[in-house]
């Protein structure tokens, strides 16, 4: 079922999330087949179960042929509770970032390079995997959303950030640098 996507100034999206505490339960079950449907309907490279108004720590993601990152690498669909992200280098860098919850804006990010990450899947069994580039950022952006922390939050240069139309006019997405 698509559901409706919380917007920044939702108070729910600022809120911490709880840890999963049971895995394969038809609860948890049909919390995924919505966020999938949700993020499928969007064009999402990924969502947290907080922009659904459901206080836990889930998010899912996977970049495959997605209209809204047409020149993006492809990240593999993945499902992760409970996750645990681990920078391993201290390089950070900067990036065009957007979000479901803050619909048409963009904002300049620093996220790290590289990242080992570390949760479970719905059956609980482990997962963990060391990314860089596009699949690091997109873990990252959607593990803060479980600690209620939204993308323009982390943005320092607020002369790259704003509406789509007016950073980049004529064009849907913004270039890649």
């Amino acid at each position: 079922m698509i559901r409706e996507v919380l917007r920044m100034g939702d108070p729910r999206l600022l809120a911490c999330c709880a840890p999963v505490e049971r895995f394969g339960s038809p609860e948890l079950a049909v919390l995924l087949a919505d966020m999938r449907d949700t993020m499928a309907h969007l064009n999402g490279a990924g969502l947290a179960a907080p922009q659904i108004g459901v206080s836990l720590r889930v998010v899912i993601f996977g970049v495959n042929g997605n209209p809204r990152y047409p020149e993006i690498e492809e990240v593999p669909q993945t499902v992760l509770i409970n996750p645990e992200i681990e920078p391993l280098a201290k390089d950070l860098e900067e990036g065009w970032e957007g979000c479901l919850s803050v619909p048409g804006l963009r904002g300049w990010v620093p996220r790290w390079r590289r990242v080992r990450y570390r949760g479970f899947c719905a059956d609980g069994s482990p997962l963990e995997r060391d990314v860089e580039g596009f699949h690091a950022r997109v873990v990252q952006h959607e593990c803060d959303h479980l600690d209620g922390i939204l993308y323009p939050m982390r943005v320092r240069d607020f002369t790259r950030f704003g509406f789509i139309e007016e950073l980049f006019p004529g064009q849907e997405l913004p270039p890649e640098d």
